[in-house]
């Protein structure tokens, strides 16, 4: 049978390449999957840093699990709950669950706001919850708007099998990448153009690559826009308690309670899991919490598609519940992941290279378009390519995230130990060190502030850097990928 004819025989879904797996977003995993870096069997291979993982805190995780052994039904001082646990639990979820992670999201908002948990409905993940959400918003060819650069799983999680679209919000790093009134109007004038209809706004908050949080002048204007155009607001939250600094993160359901906010809450929608704030991303929590009846009801339905398992539940409902663990878990990741991003940035400034200045979330937005042959995409792609198969980091180029602007990076690092990092460090360093045009020009200003920093290379600099033994480059892949 020819391949035109096996495709006949299946839906368009299954032949066609709506999941996005052929972008260099997963690509860079592939990289790393066939050549994983081990800091003893394999330490010249692939680090992977293209995966958002919170993996600083899992002793706390794990001290706790031992201190708890009746949370688990799977040791002998909880197989009691077993049977219990194991029979038919409806898509509702126990309610011990929702009043638990009801409670969390409330702690990691730092109390300023409540949650009903009759509003919490299960997910298989973020990626469930967006999926549902979009089944309940939209119709297949309705759009959403979405600022970028944005998370490049939306394109699967939202468009792949309800067959909405994503519209892109141009955001800009002349302005950090804000999203502004201006950027929110032409991309939904644009849409009224060419005849697509807009159902509603997707924000990320805090954001997914930047590591940015939206403040409130920028939330209040988000609320007034949707509500004047009378379309929805989908607020992914995953990253709230992944804050390390100054400014907090002010959720949307705080912004709907000021007195002087006018907002059909019917259109606010927020998205939430255990992945990021945890680091749990294997026991797909997800969480859609609606204020419209309707898509809570509707939602319900649909997460008997992607229900968290009732020993997932059993288990998460102890460790949420305990008030001393909760409070020392946020601090302690807060702490740590300040830590990490201080030594990562530092590191990187010391050859030069900037980062968008940002105070949440699991990366950096690194800038390397002084790196590029020429300021296209396809420069990128040529970068990213050495980067990958040369200097051996998983790295995502900017334009998997659809970013406007070519040479912007993420770079994932709280999911390798202090050890992984040093190496993923020196590697990069290595590597700019080797283009004899980047080095450091000592200046007051801080890097992501001065993007026309004049950067010349230093003999002497070079000449005394000693290259790691950890370091898998023999000579500068830069210099052939520029030749």
């Amino acid at each position: 049978m020819t391949k035109k004819n096996q495709h006949q025989l299946l839906s368009k879904i299954a032949t066609g390449n709506g999941h996005g797996e052929n972008s260099p977003y997963f690509d860079g995993w592939k990289a790393y999957d066939s050549d994983p870096f081990h800091s003893t069997t394999n330490p010249n291979g692939v680090i992977q840093m293209g995966l958002a993982e919170n993996q600083l805190c899992f002793n706390l995780v794990q001290d706790w699990i031992l201190d708890n052994p009746k949370a688990s039904i799977c040791t002998a001082e909880g197989v009691d709950e077993f049977r219990d646990i194991a029979i038919f639990q409806d898509y509702h979820g126990f309610p011990g669950f929702r009043k638990a992670v009801a409670k969390f999201m409330e702690k990691v908002r730092g109390d300023r706001v409540t949650f009903d948990p009759d509003r919490i409905v299960m997910s298989g993940g973020a990626t469930g919850a967006h999926e549902t959400i979009a089944f309940c918003l939209a119709d297949p060819g309705e759009a959403f708007l979405v600022p970028v650069p944005y998370y490049p799983g939306f394109d699967r999680d939202l468009r792949w099998r309800t067959g909405v679209q994503l519209l892109p919000v141009m955001c800009e790093s002349s302005n950090n990448f804000k999203v502004t009134r201006k950027a929110l109007e032409a991309a939904y004038e644009k849409a009224q153009v060419e005849n697509i209809t807009v159902k509603g706004l997707l924000i990320t908050n805090p954001s997914n690559p930047l590591g940015t949080i939206l403040d409130r002048e920028t939330l209040r204007s988000v609320v007034s826009f949707i509500n004047e155009k009378n379309i929805h607001l989908v607020c992914d939250e995953i990253y709230a308690a992944t804050v390390f600094s100054q400014p907090d993160f002010v959720s949307i359901s705080e912004i709907i309670t000021e007195d002087n906010i006018e907002c059909n809450t019917d259109l606010i929608h927020i998205v939430y899991s255990l992945s990021k704030d945890m680091g749990f991303p294997g026991f797909r929590v997800g969480i859609v919490y609606s204020y419209n009846d309707d898509v809570v009801n509707c939602a319900r339905k649909m997460s008997s598609f992607g229900l968290v398992s009732s020993q997932t539940q059993h288990l998460i409902s102890a460790m949420l519940s305990d008030d001393v663990f909760v409070e020392r878990f946020l601090a302690e990741s807060s702490r740590r992941l300040a830590v990490r991003h201080k030594v990562f940035k530092r590191g990187l400034a010391q050859v030069g290279i900037s980062c968008l200045k940002s105070n949440a979330g699991l990366f950096v937005w690194m800038d390397l378009h002084r790196l590029l042959k020429e300021q296209t995409f396809q420069a990128e792609t040529d970068l990213w390519q050495v980067i990958i198969h040369k200097v051996k980091l998983n790295v995502s180029p900017g334009s998997s995230f659809h970013c406007a602007e070519p040479g912007w990076f993420r770079v994932c690092i709280a999911n390798m130990d202090d050890h992984t990092m040093e190496v993923a460090l020196t590697r990069i360093r290595s590597f700019a060190m080797q283009n004899k045009e980047l080095a450091v020009v000592p200046t007051k200003k801080k890097c992501w502030q001065d993007h026309n920093l004049r950067l010349s290379f230093s003999a002497r600099r070079f000449d005394d850097f000693m290259m790691s033994p950890h370091s898998p480059i023999p000579q500068s892949p830069f210099v052939q990928a520029r030749t």
